[in-house]
C-alpha cells in the first residue's frame, strides 16, 4: 500500500475464473477498494449481481478505457488478445497495471515499460502470481546461473489458446536474462523435424504440452554429467493460489516506476 491511503482497484475480466476469486478479497480488504469492473458480457450490470450474488455497488464497464476514472491500479486477468490494449489504455491514463493475463512477448513488455516511464507509473507482470510458482522461479534463476544446460516443459489443458504459457514464457525469458544455455547438438544440424526439439524462447527450449487434465503446470529440467535437477510448479484446479499474489503486486505496484516481471522479484525485494 501507498502510505495509508487506501488504493481504488479496478478488475478487467472480473467475471472470468480468477477475476472472480479476485473480487471478495479486494472488496473485503481494508486498505483495498473495489471502484470499477469489466466484463464484456456484464457491462451496464452491477458486479455483484452479474456474479449471482448481492449487489457491491461496483459497475461493470465494457472496457478498460471507460472504467479508469479514479482508479488508483487496474488488475488485468483477461485474454492474450485484449491484454496489451487494456494495459496500454491504463498507462496513458497514469493508472498502474498488474498483469495476470498470458499471451504477452518480450517486445511487447519493452513497448509497454517506455510508456509506462514516460507516464512515471509502475507494471507489475507474472506469468504465474501463485507464491508457490515465485519460488520455483526463483530457484529456477538460481541454478541456471550455476548449470550451463536446462530446458522448459509447459503443461496445460487441451483448450489453452496460448503457447507457450505466460508461466513458461515469463520463466524462458527470464533465464535468458541470466544466460543462454549450452546445446548438446546444433539445432539446424539436427535429423528429423526441428520443432521436436521444442520452440526457441529467449535461448531456451520450451516444449508446450496441451492434454486434457492439467491446468498450468510448468517445469525446468537441468542437466549436468550423471546429474539432473528438475524444478517444477503444478496449479491446482482453483484460482485462489492466484489470489494472494496478486493483492502484493497491487499494493506495491503505485511505489514502482516501468515493468516489473515477476513475482519472485517482488517477494525478493521485501
Amino acid at each position: 500500500m501507498e502510505g495509508s491511503r487506501i488504493l481504488s482497484v479496478c478488475i478487467a475480466g472480473a467475471t472470468g475464473w480468477t477475476g472472480r476469486a479476485l473480487v471478495p478479497a479486494v472488496h473485503d480488504a481494508s486498505d483495498l477498494t473495489l471502484r470499477s469492473a469489466v466484463s464484456r458480457s456484464a457491462a451496464g450490470r452491477d458486479l455483484g449481481e452479474a456474479l449471482g450474488g448481492a449487489a457491491l455497488r461496483v459497475p461493470v464497464y465494457g472496457t478498460v478505457a471507460d472504467a479508469l476514472d479514479g482508479v488508483d491500479v487496474l488488475v488485468d486477468y483477461t485474454h492474450a488478445t485484449a491484454v496489451k490494449a487494456n494495459v496500454l489504455a491504463a498507462v496513458q491514463a497514469g493508472v498502474a497495471v498488474v498483469i495476470g493475463s498470458s499471451g504477452l512477448t518480450a517486445a511487447d513488455f519493452e513497448e509497454i515499460d517506455a510508456a509506462a516511464r514516460q507516464r512515471s507509473v509502475g507494471v507489475v507482470a507474472s506469468g504465474n502470481f501463485s507464491l508457490t510458482a515465485a519460488m520455483c522461479q526463483a530457484g529456477a534463476l538460481l541454478a541456471a546461473r550455476h548449470l550451463p544446460h536446462w530446458e522448459v516443459i509447459d503443461y496445460a489443458s487441451a483448450t489453452k489458446p496460448d503457447v507457450p504459457s505466460g508461466t513458461a514464457r515469463e520463466l524462458a525469458e527470464r533465464l535468458g536474462e541470466v544466460r543462454r544455455p549450452a546445446l548438446g547438438h546444433p539445432i539446424e544440424d539436427l535429423v528429423g523435424p526441428q520443432e521436436a526439439r521444442g520452440a526457441d524462447v529467449a535461448g531456451t527450449r520450451v516444449h508446450s504440452v496441451r492434454v486434457p487434465s492439467f491446468v498450468v503446470s510448468t517445469e525446468v529440467v537441468f542437466g549436468m554429467p550423471d546429474e539432473r535437477l528438475t524444478i517444477r510448479h503444478d496449479a491446482g484446479g482453483s484460482p485462489e493460489p492466484y489470489v494472494a499474489g496478486t493483492l502484493i503486486a497491487v499494493r506495491r505496484v503505485p511505489a514502482l516506476v516501468g515493468v516489473t516481471r515477476g513475482l519472485d522479484t517482488l517477494l525478493l525485494e521485501t
